[in-house]
């Protein structure tokens, strides 16, 4: 009677470690799988459209670089006029996304300097302060007209705001 109740713990012990098994090794595969996703996409990531983002607000810069990180960007944050220089001419950006009210250099300034260096670079002013005006007519005086997106701004409506900028 005491072999007949062990053969079925027996035969359900093989039957537990037989799933392990295939548990194990079809996590074995999807784990390869993501290496080979990851090798694709770092590879694709050389592809993807260079964005430089620039707010004097880190958390805003480090945000907002996330967020288009996420949707196929390839994000740098800067945060300051300077520093985005200094970067632009190191990455040369498809796109700079700046904030208009900084100190030292503003955002106009900024943008007047990229498009100099950069004639191609797609450009986005965001601001949420009022008082931008004079900067932008300044620029506008100078032949220079830059599209301007009130913050906060939804990340879907940036993304699509980005794309569509010829």
């Amino acid at each position: 009677m005491g072999a007949s109740l062990e053969e079925p713990r027996r035969l359900g012990m093989l039957a537990l470690a037989q799933e392990i098994v295939r548990v194990t090794d079809e996590a074995l595969w999807k784990l390869g799988e993501l290496g080979q996703q990851k090798k694709t996409s770092e590879a694709a990531g050389r592809e993807r459209p260079k964005i430089l983002v620039v707010d004097d607000q880190v958390l805003v810069a480090d945000t907002l670089t996330e967020i288009l990180g996420n949707y196929g960007f390839h994000a740098v944050a800067a945060y300051g006029g300077e520093t985005a220089l200094e970067i632009a001419k190191k990455s040369q950006p498809d796109y700079l996304l700046t904030d208009i009210l900084m100190p030292f250099m503003n955002g106009v300034e900024l943008a007047i300097a990229i498009r100099k260096m950069f004639p191609h670079t797609r450009i986005l002013l965001f601001s949420g302060q009022a008082g931008i005006t004079d900067l932008l007519l300044r620029a506008q005086q100078q032949g220079y007209e830059f599209e301007l997106v009130a913050k906060p701004i939804h990340p879907e409506r940036l993304v699509k705001i980005l794309r569509n900028k010829k």
